[in-house]
């Protein structure tokens, strides 16, 4: 979905407190300046294929990645959605969320963002404090926690099998509702690695 297309048709100042609506205002008021004179500027400089590999690629590239963190970390077949008579705060943000292991090289690169649960916690705690707040969860709140390891076997269950959100069996694939449609996650369940 477009940028644009959020704003017009779902972006909603009113979900802001009261004291978070100028600072919204200022950052969409950036955006827009950027998009106003940035993007003609490089377009002017480099033409449409240097617009292309300066910004439109490095974006495509940061928001597959992050979208792949945001995806592991938010989503796993085991973690039901509770009603708000269910809700409970403590137990949303420690079990709500999932603590990934990835390979060394990506922890680095992520600031290790994968250590997610205390950020659930809190959002205040600093990248470099976050492994020192896990570990501190972990002994104290150890068995609320889902933990995982980044594998081709989870992956492949995150995009073949959480898609619609069912009350008694917490998430159902589109190959159950829908069928006919279903080919991409087909084609997905065939070709993804199954293993760990």
């Amino acid at each position: 979905m477009s940028i644009s297309h959020w704003l017009i048709w779902h972006f909603d100042l009113n979900k802001f407190r009261p004291s978070e609506i100028g600072r919204v205002k200022i950052s969409l008021a950036w955006v827009f300046e950027f998009m106003a004179t940035g993007w003609p500027l490089i377009i002017y400089k480099t033409g449409i294929v240097g617009w292309i590999k300066l910004w439109l690629m490095p974006w495509l590239g940061y928001h597959f990645w992050m979208s792949t963190f945001t995806m592991v970390h938010h989503t796993a077949p085991h973690i039901p959605f509770k009603s708000s008579e269910e809700w409970n705060a403590a137990q949303a943000q420690l079990n709500g969320t999932v603590h990934c292991d990835y390979p060394k090289w990506i922890e680095i690169l992520c600031h290790d963002i994968n250590v997610h649960i205390p950020h659930h916690v809190s959002s205040r705690i600093p990248s470099y404090n976050l492994r020192d707040a896990h570990k501190s969860l972990q002994e104290n709140w150890g068995k609320y926690l889902n933990e995982a390891s980044w594998n081709w076997r989870l992956m492949k269950t995150i995009l073949t099998i959480c898609h619609l959100y069912n009350e008694e069996r917490n998430y159902i694939s589109f190959e159950e509702v829908a069928p006919e449609i279903s080919q991409p996650i087909t084609f997905l369940k065939r070709v993804m690695p199954n293993y760990a």
